[in-house]
């Protein structure tokens, strides 16, 4: 044999030891992990029957009783301790397991959207004209949170780790926030990690913040009077909101980029004919972070006195609620992030594809399908964009570790029909198993690795430093039945 020959043997040989050597290292195996996995297979005919159900309730924020008894009822039958109505609110719960530590818990959402409902069809087609429904996939988010809170409760009962799981319950994530009132009722301080995911085109560690963000309603109080027969014994509440918003929407030239305003006018007059006496606008103002956020909150405040001297009527600014940036940990986000290489990226059918390709045509997006593979870690942006979440808060009082995971189409709008068709059928249901597994296997990694548990919580008090949290909320109890759900 030649010496060129030789060397390539050699080197072919030497990338069988090295592909082999790697293959073990990958593959070696961790019983308690292969343990979560099948415990979520094997209850996936469950989870997927308690997910659609949701699916089918499409209950919006507050109002989550039956897909809260869902959740709850499901709980209470696999053995975990449940907690009922906690923090004021009837739809919020905690389920434990276990006893001593560490205590892991992890958060799951359940409510819908007003007016998204829609078949599990590729094409805009509502199931009930009108009626809510899961755009932003939050039956598979809580479904999925319980199965693997599930499978670690498995393991905690053969006595093969110590320690708590504790599933929460969280209601009313779009609208008010829910977890807001739980955190200031208590409900995290003696807890060690919390994991946390969503619904996603996507599947990767979630390690950008998100936006800060904060609610207020204003209200005008005036005079009615005739339109036409004596306008000028008016005050009308209809000038003032309409001044109101005409300031918000001049002022966005002056803002910094990573600033959102929006608005939703409640209420402006009940007929043409009338001045109106009274009207309502909801108002959101987000940036990047709590600190930039402050100064435009309380600029667009001020706006409603202005507004209302120039329509010669009274107002009432109130704080709905708001919420803080996510506080990102990447040390737990690291654990999450071999448990996801692990795992691998998600597969799908032809049939599969061919639904997420229609979805794509029928929103305008590139015909690509499902995006199927696991990326490196991201960085952490300074100003991340997006959306904003009440996990923020949790993540400023107790490590948080998130995942996003594949459940929707690239490209899919959120918070729209499309992804309500995928989150009720074989796409949502597969990307709900996917995130049970991997938050599982994490969590697997946090009892096993106390020294985990301390590098992930040194992360946490290096990074808050000395900030005293204070939540965005009003004193007294959630706005259940105030005017605010109308």
């Amino acid at each position: 044999m030649n010496k060129i020959n030789y060397r390539i043997s050699l080197l072919v040989a030497l990338m069988g030891v090295s592909i082999s050597v790697s293959a073990q290292k990958k593959q070696k195996p961790n019983p308690q992990k292969e343990a979560v996995i099948a415990s979520v297979d094997n209850r996936f005919e469950e989870l997927t029957d308690v997910s659609d159900r949701i699916w089918s309730f499409e209950e919006i924020a507050f109002q989550e009783t039956q897909s809260a008894a869902a959740l709850s009822d499901y709980a209470e039958s696999l053995g975990f301790k449940v907690t009922r109505g906690v923090a004021g609110i009837p739809t919020a719960f905690v389920a434990e397991y276990g006893s001593g530590k560490p205590i892991i818990g992890i958060l799951g959402e359940f409510d819908a959207l007003p007016g998204l409902s829609q078949n599990t069809v590729p094409y805009k087609s509502p199931l009930h004209e009108g009626a809510p429904g899961h755009g932003c996939g939050h039956n598979l988010f809580g479904t999925a949170s319980l199965g693997a809170a599930a499978a670690i409760k498995d393991l905690i009962e053969k006595g093969e780790i110590q320690g708590t799981v504790r599933f929460y319950g969280t209601p009313a994530e779009e609208k008010f926030f829910g977890k807001l009132w739980m955190v200031r009722e208590g409900l995290f301080e003696d807890v060690d990690v919390v994991m946390d995911w969503h619904p996603a085109a996507e599947t990767k560690t979630a390690v950008q913040k998100g936006l800060a963000l904060v609610d207020f309603q204003v209200e005008f109080f005036g005079q009615a009077a005739h339109a036409s027969a004596d306008p000028w014994n008016g005050r009308s509440t209809g000038d003032a909101l309409e001044l109101y918003t005409t300031g918000i929407n001049y002022y966005r030239e002056h803002i910094k980029p990573t600033v959102r305003i929006h608005y939703h006018i409640q209420d402006a007059g009940k007929v043409v004919n009338v001045v109106p006496d009274y009207s309502r606008i909801w108002v959101r103002v987000r940036d990047s972070s709590r600190e930039g956020l402050i100064p435009v909150w309380k600029r667009v405040e001020a706006m409603a006195e202005g507004a209302a001297i120039m329509a010669n009527v009274e107002y009432k600014v109130s704080l709905i609620s708001g919420v803080h940036e996510v506080l990102v940990n990447r040390t737990g986000s690291a654990a999450l992030q071999k448990n996801l290489e692990s795992l691998g990226p998600i597969s799908y059918t032809e049939e599969e594809q061919d639904f997420a390709k229609k979805i794509q045509e029928a929103t305008g997006k590139p015909q690509i399908g499902l995006v199927s593979k696991i990326d490196p870690m991201e960085e952490t942006a300074e100003h991340s964009m997006g959306g904003s979440t009440d996990v923020g808060d949790v993540s400023w009082v107790v490590p948080t570790i998130r995942l996003s995971a594949t459940t929707a189409p690239n490209g899919t709008p959120w918070h729209s029909w499309a992804v309500v068709a995928s989150s009720g059928m074989s796409i949502g249901h597969k990307g709900m198993a996917y995130a049970a597994k991997a938050l599982s296997m994490t969590m697997v990694d946090l009892f096993q690795n106390p020294e985990l548990v301390e590098n992930v919580k040194a992360e946490f008090k290096e990074k808050k430093g000395d900030y005293v949290y204070k939540g965005f909320v009003p004193d007294g109890p959630p706005p259940i039945n105030s005017n605010l759900q109308d």
